[in-house]
């Protein structure tokens, strides 16, 4: 095997991950917007709710369809590049996929009765069709990441010179890893769709749309990525303490820790150098990596300089992809607070909030890249780990540059066609709301 056909085929499932995560995470975070701003409109009958929902349900439905076209890829690309990981593991992960395939079908056939059922079924029927495609899509992504969990932490088979014996009907499920993990990604869609939902009309307001359509989307928005970026340091925090346990390696590389130590800081930024096993240009907070990973001001943190060499993750770009994951995600907790602040005094945005929210709305897609790159790269150099190495499962036949190549195309011309459609559907607020003022103009102006 090529060691160019090992970097190929690592860097087709990069950019195909890249892309397919984003239309996952709209696929998620879109339905539950769409419910929730449709429930709303049954309690209040206020009509900016309905055509909120109305244009919701038109960006679910395309994240849904270029997700499947995405997602099928995929999957193709796993037997394409990794046919020895599929002979050995595709029988263990094959439920997680088949369960989430189910899933999927779910969403499809709410989809289908919501998108049709606008005045052909009752209010409340149409609400919870709508209620189901979020909860599909959400169940769909749990069980998906099962699979991913138990490359992570293998479980629910024996291993016997490289092949799997004795394996569980349910081994992704039995992972430890999957919980914490399913948590932690299901609430990453949420900030990043909320956040990036709410840029758009933040930038409809600057621009002067301050009508009640704007207004309540803003509002909404922020309510799922604001509450769901306020839980995600606690699911970090379960996480960080799971992967101390499991994944010594990968905690050591994300903090570009290299010496085992009692009172170990938290090192934020800086370069590392893996070859001088150390780090430049970082901040230090002194014993909080033991805290977070041990509850003990003085407990112990394995370093790198514990494991072989060869087994270490890239420490460069793991520590480095962390600190964005972290900054960004506590960038929009300020964000949300500030947002929030600015509502409990019943003041209106003003436009350097405004213009915050703007700048703020990709950062939650790039706290979730970033926090797979995390996830992936942190796991290396096992596709499964402690039972193959990522470079016995790639596949051994050449010509994976032109493939890398023909589905990098794929995924940018879906990726584009995306952000087209979904810009033209943002532009502009419905007809009604083009002229009529905020309906609770009572709110004060803040500047």
């Amino acid at each position: 095997m090529a060691m160019e056909t090992l970097a190929a085929a690592r860097a087709q499932m990069e950019v195909s991950l890249a892309f397919h995560m984003v239309f996952a995470a709209l696929g998620i975070g879109m339905p539950a917007l769409m419910a929730a701003s449709e429930a709303l409109w049954l309690r209040t009958g206020r009509a900016e709710y309905r055509d909120l929902a109305r244009k919701w349900a038109k960006a679910t439905a395309l994240t849904f369809a270029i997700g499947a076209v995405s997602g099928t890829a995929l999957s193709f690309e796993l037997g394409l590049l990794w046919p020895r990981f599929m002979a050995m593991a595709g029988g263990i992960v094959g439920p997680a996929f088949a369960l989430e395939g189910y899933a999927f079908f779910l969403e499809a056939i709410f989809l289908g009765l919501y998108l049709y059922g606008w005045d052909r079924l009752s209010p409340r029927a149409h609400l919870w069709t709508g209620v189901g495609v979020g909860v599909s899509g959400m169940i769909s992504g749990i069980l998906v990441v099962a699979a991913n969990a138990w490359m992570q932490e293998p479980a629910g088979a024996r291993f016997v010179a490289g092949q799997a014996v004795d394996v569980h009907a349910l081994a992704p499920f039995l992972s430890p890893a999957w919980p914490q993990m399913a948590l932690h990604s299901t609430l990453s869609c949420y900030i990043a769709t909320g956040f990036a939902a709410a840029g758009v009309y933040a930038l409809g307001m600057l621009r002067g749309r301050r009508d009640a359509y704007h207004r309540a989307g803003l509002t909404l928005a922020l309510a799922l990525g604001t509450a769901a970026a306020l839980l995600q340091p606690l699911s970090g925090d379960i996480s960080a303490k799971h992967i101390a346990r499991s994944q010594p390696a990968k905690l050591a590389a994300a903090e570009a820790h290299f010496e085992t130590q009692r009172g170990a800081p938290i090192i934020v930024g800086g370069v590392p150098d893996a070859e001088a096993r150390t780090v430049r240009g970082a901040i230090r907070i002194p014993r909080l990596l033991s805290f977070l990973a041990t509850e003990r001001f003085d407990g112990e943190v394995k370093g790198l300089n514990d494991f072989p060499r060869e087994q270490w993750p890239n420490v460069l770009v793991t520590h480095t992809a962390f600190d964005v994951m972290v900054g960004s995600a506590f960038a929009m907790i300020g964000l949300g607070i500030w947002f929030w602040f600015v509502r409990w005094r019943k003041c209106e945005p003003g436009r350097w909030l405004l213009r915050a929210l703007v700048a703020g709305s990709p950062l939650g897609i790039v706290a979730l890249e970033a926090g797979w790159i995390v996830t992936e790269v942190g796991r290396q150099p096992w596709i499964v780990r402690g039972v193959m190495l990522t470079r016995d499962g790639v596949t051994p036949v050449g010509g994976v540059a032109a493939t890398f190549f023909g589905f990098s195309l794929l995924y940018l011309v879906l990726g584009t066609a995306l952000a087209l459609l979904l810009r033209r559907l943002a532009t502009g607020a419905p007809l009604a709301f083009a002229t009529k003022p905020a309906a609770d103009a009572e709110v004060a102006h803040a500047r």
